[in-house]
């Protein structure tokens, strides 16, 4: 068995991959990063030598220079500070780039991957690494840039030392080395806090969306005291996990600061014996010592480099675990469009279980939906209803039987072609913060503006989205906040019927509606499910009482089959449903 990577390992992969997916193509911005940061150090050099010179000539009492020392600090602080403002500009240009190109990929891989893979977190952890975990990145690479300046001024001004005192040079040198051991040993422990931290925002992210979105449960039932403990622990663990991190990187900048402190003194009692013993003068003594005190801040910065680049290499892992999550709904090698047909639906002995679940939640599930007939699924709440209605668009796969449509079994047919053919509406319309246009226009790739007005006056949207402000080009709001339930439902129709699918999926779209509403809502249903087979998931008796075909479940099984007259004389569970009005909505 190979042994298992090691933390160095895992660190050159992940650098190996950051620099190979991401920062290699910004080659133009990074060489202009470097030019000017190599003019920041040697700008930065040139400090100590001419301090030395100026103090050697005020020794000589050279008055004829005085006038030329003032010009020449004016113009290397001048191109210092030009090449300063160029390192900064082109070092943020590369990294803001790079997060926007890991954005995207993380972006792309969640909105691609299986929708088990996605249910698995709730939405506020998904958003966290978008911010959290992609400022830590960022913070990493920036500094990790700027660290090339660093290094290169503190080479510069190791040259500067070495061209004035040699000798004084091995003073410092022998040092800062020392502080390499704990740099390193305190960046592994940053490293594995980082991800108890990113654990506990994201708990604390999905804990407010939470919350926030049951305001009115948490008012009605009195809630307020009990969400404010809950918080109250999260936000106590959440400070416990950034306390920790601040306090590991606090201790680096005294250890270090303390180590130049060391390196000051001993430099002082070397260079004050060669001064006072005449093998020094008075200008080298004060150049080398300002070289070592302008070298305490990029050595410092070099020394808490590593603190930031463990944070965002943990940032950076769990990102790249997101982007390389394995998608398990996939076209099949050689897979075919979806055969031309009228939308016949057949379940054949279907079973499913969820991941991680034992239980299964479909078992020998078998129907069929012939084209242009309404099937109601109905039963009690857990009978796998919801379950069954997601395995047609092959939102999960079938892990028993299979489910086919128009004669082949979907796990052949291109996903694109199969999904192309469906449109599905819920009860909780899914509007986009975008326009009204916009939120219909999605239905179809392409749809002209003819095209989305149509579908709305049949969905009995027409009328109220031309009487928004903008019109069709009126933005919606989070959710559709500018409209009421029955408007968001019937946008939500007219994106199905501009589909113009050959199969409907409907978690029935009226049964949170008032009767003005669902009325309306209703007569755009007829129209949609005009020649479409539908398969509908029934919370209301009169949806059941129009049906061609109920399947009654329980368990995951079909226990009953037929029409509302004939089940009802069976005097069975369906009838018992009715009885009762057991119509129960499920997860």
């Amino acid at each position: 068995m190979a042994a298992p990577p090691t933390l160095d390992t895992t660190t050159r992969a992940l650098l190996a991959r950051l620099w190979r997916s991401y920062v290699a193509g910004h080659r133009q911005g990074i060489a202009m990063a470097l030019l000017c940061t190599v003019g920041v150090a040697a700008t930065t050099a040139l400090y100590p030598i001419v301090i030395q010179q100026s103090f050697d000539l005020f020794t000589e009492g050279r008055q004829d220079l005085l006038w030329a020392i003032p010009l020449v600090i004016v113009v290397v602080t001048a191109l210092k500070a030009l090449a300063q403002y160029g390192q900064a500009v082109a070092i943020h240009s590369v990294v803001l780039r790079v997060i926007e190109a890991v954005q995207n990929d993380l972006f792309r891989a969640l909105t691609r991957a299986d929708l088990a893979v996605v249910a698995r977190d709730a939405p506020a952890r998904h958003a966290a690494r978008f911010t959290t975990d992609a400022g830590l990145i960022r913070e990493a690479l920036t500094k990790s840039i700027a660290a090339v300046a660093d290094a290169l001024t503190v080479v510069g001004l190791v040259a500067s030392m070495v061209w004035l005192d040699w000798q004084m040079s091995l003073v410092a040198a022998l040092l800062y080395p020392i502080a390499v051991v704990p740099i390193l040993k305190l960046g592994k422990r940053i490293r594995r806090a980082s991800g108890g931290m990113q654990e506990r925002m994201g708990e604390a992210a999905a804990t407010l969306t939470e919350s926030f979105g049951a305001a009115r449960v948490v008012r009605s039932y009195r809630l307020e005291a009990a969400e404010e403990a809950r918080a109250a622990g999260l936000f106590a663990r959440l400070r416990e996990s950034i306390y920790g991190i601040a306090r590991t990187r606090a201790s680096l900048d005294p250890m270090l600061e303390a180590l130049g402190g060391v390196a000051v003194a001993g430099v002082l009692i070397v260079v004050g014996w060669r001064v006072a013993s005449g093998a020094s003068t008075l200008g080298d003594f004060t150049g080398f010592v300002a070289a070592l005190l302008i070298a305490s801040r990029p050595v410092r910065a070099l020394g808490s480099l590593n603190a930031a680049l463990q944070e965002g290499l943990a940032g950076l892992s769990r990102v790249f675990g997101v982007v390389d999550e394995r998608r398990r709904i996939l076209d099949a090698p050689g897979a075919a469009p979806l055969p031309a047909g009228h939308g016949r639906i057949a379940f054949e002995d279907v079973g499913f279980t969820y991941e991680g679940v034992p239980d299964a939640a479909l078992a020998g599930l078998t129907f069929a939906a012939e084209p242009g007939q309404t099937v109601a699924l109905v039963g009690p709440s857990g009978a796998g209803k919801s379950t069954a209605i997601a395995l047609v668009p092959r939102l999960y796969d079938v892990t028993e039987g299979r489910v086919v449509v128009d004669g082949a079994d979907i796990r052949g047919v291109a996903i694109a072609s199969l999904r192309d053919a469906i449109a599905y509406v819920g009860q909780d319309a899914v509007i986009f913060d975008d326009t009204a246009h916009a939120n219909i226009a999605s239905g179809r790739e392409g749809a002209t503006r003819a095209e989305v007005e149509d579908a709305a006056r049949a969905a009995a949207a027409h009328d109220f989205i031309a009487a928004l402000p903008q019109g069709y080009d009126t933005r919606l709001g989070s959710g559709g906040s500018r409209l009421s339930g029955g408007q968001r439902q019937r946008v939500a129709l007219a994106r199905a019927l501009l589909r113009n699918p050959r199969i409907l999926l409907l978690d029935e779209a009226t049964s949170a509606l008032d009767a003005e509403n669902e009325a309306l809502v209703q007569q755009a249903l007829a129209r949609l499910r005009s020649g479409r087979t539908t398969l509908v998931i029934a919370h209301r008796l009169a949806t059941v009482r129009d049906a061609d075909r109920i399947v009654v479940m329980e368990g995951g099984r079909a226990v009953e089959q037929g029409r509302h007259a004939d089940l009802m004389a069976a005097d069975g569970l369906y009838a018992r449903l009715v009885k009762t009005q057991a119509f129960g909505a499920e997860a």
